[in-house]
C-alpha cells in the first residue's frame, strides 16, 4: 500500500516493515478522522502476516500535538483516544513510535501505547490537559507512572509542564533520541526492532510501585498552590489509580475524566484557551503591517524600562531616550536588572545579556537620535501637556512612515494624535506592568489610525510574545475604564464598613491573583490619583465621592514604591497600614457613617456586578469588539481567575436577568452608581447571553 494524497493516515510497506504516517495539518491533531483511520490501519497491519514491525510517525512539523480543538464542545465520537491506545498496545505486531515537534496530550498517550518510542532531537512532550480543566483521558495517567514512577508522573500531569527529549529519555517516557527525518528514523527504528537493537514492551503490563507519600505530598501542595482548581487534584486521584491493573486503572481514569468534563471550570478554561485566539480577529486582519526592524522608547521609568526590556528580549535593537543623563542611567540600570531576572529564570544566557546591553541597547537625551526607528513608544508620565509636546517633536524628527505610539493608560489618543501632522500614524500601545512579563497589550485605535498601523501593533505584540486586544478610545480604554468603575465599589465598601484587607481576602478567595488594594499598591496609587484629579472638574454632582484614597496619596504613600500604601512593605509579607485604618475611621466619622459588616459573598457579588455592568457599557459603545475581548483583557492583564473564564463569561453563569435584579437592589442605596446598562437589560428581556455576542 502506498501513500495517497489527502488521507489523514497512510500506510507504506517496505518488505516486512510497515510505515504508518499521520498527515493532518497543521499540527496532526487527533481528530475523529485520524483516530478512526489509525485504528483501521493498525488492525489491518496486525492481521497481515507479511508485516513483522510497524513504525508510526507523522508528516509535517510535529507528531500528534494533541486533541483537535475544533471538536471541543461537540459530542465525542468513537473510537476515543483510549480505544486507539488499546488497539496499539494490544497489537501482536511490535509498533515503534517516532515522535518529533510538540508531542502533547493525546499524542504522547498514543506514543506511550506503542511498544517503543524514538524521539527526534528537539522534541517536546507533555500533558497539558490540566490547563483545560481536564486530566489525560487516553491512559496517560496510567501508562506514564509505569515508566516514570509516581512522583515524576504527578509533576508532569498536575502542572501541564512540557519537557524536552533528553529529560523525557531520563524519565523513561522515550527509549532513544535520533536525528534525521521522521520517515528515515521510522525505517531505521523498525530495522532496529527487527535486529533486536531496540527493545519493545507493553507498558500496560508493567506494575507501579505504590508511593502514598508522593500522593499525599502532591495533594497537600495543590491545596496550597491551586486551592480553587478542580482538575489538578483529580489528576492526583487518577495517578493514584495507576497501581491497579491497567484496565481497572483506565476505568478509574475514564470516570475521573468525565467528572472533570462536567465541571464548570472546564468550560471556563476552554473559553480562556480560545480567548487568546479570538482576540486576533479584528477588522484590520489581513492588512500587511509596516516594517518593524528598529524600535525606540521615550521614558526610562518603570513602564519605559519594562517595554524596552520586552523589545530587547524579542531581538529588537532599541534606542531609549530620557530627559537627562541621570534618568538614562536609572533606566539602563532598571533594564539590566530586568535582564538579570531573565538570566536567573533561565530565559536568557549571560552572554546574550551582555550582548544586549552592549550592542542592542542605545541611549540618548536627544529625540533627533530616534529618527531612524520604525516605531517609537512614548512612556512618560500621565500628563497630556507633556505627551502632546513630545508628539509634536516626534512629528518633526521621525522618518515618514514611522509608527508613533503612546503607552498612556487613560488619556485621549485622538488629542495626542492631533498634536502631529500625521494622525494616521498614531496609535495607543498600552502595556501592563511589569511590561516585560505581563502578557496583555491593549492596541488602542484612534479615530484616524490607519489599518496598517493597527496591523503593525498586532504584529509587534506577536513578536513580543504578548496577547493583543483591540480597544477604542475612551478614558481608560477597556481595562482601566472598567477597573475605575468597579474600584469605586471598593471605596464604597470601605467607607461603609469593610476593611481593604477584608475586600482583598474576599476577592482572592474568589480566585483573583491579587486583591484590588494590593494591585493599587503594586501599580502605584499616584497613577489613579492623577486620573482622579484630572477628572475632578467633570465629576457629576450626584456621584458619591470617597476621599480616602486621596488622603493616602496626600500623605505620600503611593504603595510598594514608597514602602507604604494600603499596606506596609517592611518585611517579606505586606501588613495592613494602621495609618490607613485611622484615615478610614476619620472619614467615616466626618460622613456620619456607622460601619456595618459585609460578608465575603456580598463583597464578591458587588465587585463582579459592577465589573460586568461597565463591561456591558464598553461593549455597547464599541470600545471592545466582543465580550471575549473584555475577558482576555482581564484574564491576561488583571489576574482574573482563569478557571472563571473572564468577567463576561462569568456573567452568563449568573444570568442577565439575575444581574439586572441585583443592580436594582443595590440601586436602593445608590441610584446614581447602580444603573442597569441598556445591553444587559436587552439580554435579560430576550433571554440572551454574552457568549452569543462573540459569534457576531
Amino acid at each position: 500500500m502506498a501513500q495517497r494524497k489527502g488521507q489523514v493516515v497512510t500506510v507504506e510497506k517496505l518488505g516486512n516493515i510497515a510505515l504508518v504516517a499521520v498527515d493532518n495539518p497543521p499540527v496532526n491533531a487527533l481528530s475523529h478522522a485520524v483516530r478512526a483511520a489509525l485504528t483501521e490501519a493498525i488492525e489491518a497491519l496486525d492481521a497481515d502476516r507479511e508485516v513483522e514491525v510497524v513504525a508510526l510517525y507523522a508528516e509535517g512539523r510535529t507528531f500528534i500535538a494533541g486533541a483537535d480543538i475544533r471538536e471541543f464542545g461537540k459530542p465525542p465520537v468513537p473510537p476515543f483516544t483510549i480505544d486507539v491506545c488499546r488497539t496499539l498496545e494490544n497489537a501482536a505486531t511490535p509498533i515503534v513510535a517516532v515522535i518529533h515537534g510538540t508531542t502533547l496530550g493525546g499524542g504522547l498517550e498514543i506514543a506511550l501505547a506503542c511498544h517503543a518510542r524514538v524521539a527526534l532531537d528537539g522534541t517536546i512532550v507533555g500533558f497539558p490537559e490540566v490547563t483545560l480543566g481536564l486530566i489525560p483521558g487516553g491512559g496517560g495517567t496510567q501508562r506514564a507512572p509505569r515508566v516514570t514512577g509516581i512522583t515524576s508522573a504527578l509533576d508532569l500531569i498536575t502542572t501541564g509542564k512540557r519537557i524536552g527529549a533528553h529529560d523525557a529519555l531520563t524519565l523513561g517516557l522515550i527509549d532513544e533520541i535520533a536525528s534525521g527525518t521522521p520517515r528515515d528514523v521510522a525505517i531505521s527504528s523498525a530495522t532496529a526492532v527487527l535486529s533486536g537493537n531496540l527493545a519493545t514492551r507493553r507498558i500496560g503490563q508493567l506494575t507501579v510501585t505504590p508511593d502514598p507519600d508522593a500522593i499525599a505530598a502532591a495533594t497537600d501542595t495543590l491545596r496550597k498552590t491551586s486551592p480553587h482548581h478542580f482538575a489538578p487534584q483529580k489528576c492526583v486521584e487518577a495517578v493514584a489509580a495507576s497501581t491497579l491493573p491497567i484496565e481497572d486503572g483506565i476505568a478509574a481514569e475514564r470516570a475521573i475524566f468525565l467528572e472533570c468534563q462536567a465541571s464548570p471550570q472546564r468550560a471556563a478554561l476552554v473559553h480562556a484557551f480560545f480567548a487568546e485566539r479570538a482576540v486576533d480577529k479584528i477588522p484590520e486582519k489581513g492588512t500587511p503591517p509596516r516594517v518593524l526592524e528598529a524600535l525606540a522608547v521615550i521614558g526610562g521609568g518603570t513602564m519605559g524600562s519594562g517595554i524596552t526590556t520586552a523589545a530587547l528580549l524579542a531581538g529588537f535593537p532599541v534606542t531609549l531616550a530620557e530627559r537627562d543623563g541621570e534618568s538614562l542611567e536609572k533606566g539602563r540600570a532598571a533594564i539590566a536588572k530586568n535582564l538579570d531576572g531573565a538570566v536567573k529564570r533561565g530565559k536568557l544566557s549571560e552572554a546574550r545579556r551582555t550582548d544586549i546591553l552592549t550592542t542592542s541597547l542605545k541611549t540618548t537625551t536627544d529625540l533627533a537620535d530616534l529618527a531612524g526607528a520604525d516605531l517609537v513608544i512614548e512612556a512618560v508620565f500621565e500628563d497630556m501637556a507633556v505627551k502632546t509636546e513630545i508628539f509634536g517633536a516626534l512629528d518633526r524628527v521621525m522618518k515618514p512612515g514611522a509608527v508613533l505610539a503612546t503607552n498612556t493608560s487613560y488619556l485621549d489618543i485622538d488629542t495626542i494624535a492631533a498634536a502631529t501632522e500625521r494622525p494616521g500614524d498614531v496609535i495607543g500601545l498600552h502595556f501592563f506592568s511589569p511590561a516585560h512579563i505581563m502578557r496583555l497589550l491593549e492596541v488602542v485605535v484612534a479615530q484616524k489610525t490607519t489599518a496598517d498601523v493597527v496591523a503593525t501593533g498586532f504584529a509587534l505584540a506577536k513578536r513580543l510574545g504578548k496577547i493583543a486586544v483591540r480597544a477604542g478610545v475612551c478614558d481608560g480604554f477597556i481595562g482601566n475604564r472598567i477597573m475605575s468603575h468597579y474600584r469605586k465599589v471598593g471605596d464604597y465598601l470601605v467607607m461603609d464598613g469593610a476593611s481593604p484587607e477584608a475586600i482583598d481576602d474576599a476577592l482572592e478567595g474568589f480566585g483573583l491573583a491579587m486583591g484590588p488594594f494590593k494591585v493599587g499598591d503594586l501599580a502605584g496609587l499616584d497613577i489613579a490619583w492623577a486620573s482622579r484629579k484630572r477628572l475632578a472638574a467633570t465629576r457629576p454632582a450626584d456621584e458619591r465621592y470617597i476621599p480616602i484614597a486621596d488622603r493616602i496619596c496626600e500623605a505620600g504613600w503611593f504603595g510598594r514604591k514608597t514602602g507604604k500604601g494600603y499596606y506596609v512593605y517592611d518585611g517579606p509579607t505586606p501588613r495592613p497600614n494602621p495609618d490607613v485604618a485611622a484615615i478610614i475611621a476619620q472619614e467615616r466619622q466626618k460622613a456620619g457613617i456607622v460601619p456595618r459588616t459585609f460578608s465575603a459573598e456580598e463583597i464578591v457579588d458587588r465587585y463582579l456586578t459592577a465589573m460586568i455592568s461597565e463591561g456591558a457599557r464598553v461593549l455597547d459603545e464599541g470600545i471592545a469588539l466582543r465580550p471575549v475581548d473584555i475577558d482576555a483583557v482581564f484574564l491576561f492583564g488583571y489576574g482574573f481567575p482563569r478557571h472563571r473564564g473572564g468577567p463576561m463569561f462569568y456573567a452568563d453563569t449568573i444570568g442577565a436577568a439575575a444581574l439586572v435584579e441585583r443592580i436594582k437592589t443595590y440601586a436602593a442605596q445608590d441610584a446614581y452608581f447602580w444603573t442597569v446598562p441598556p445591553l444587559l437589560e436587552r439580554l435579560a428581556a430576550e433571554g440572551g447571553t454574552f457568549a452569543a455576542l462573540n459569534a457576531d
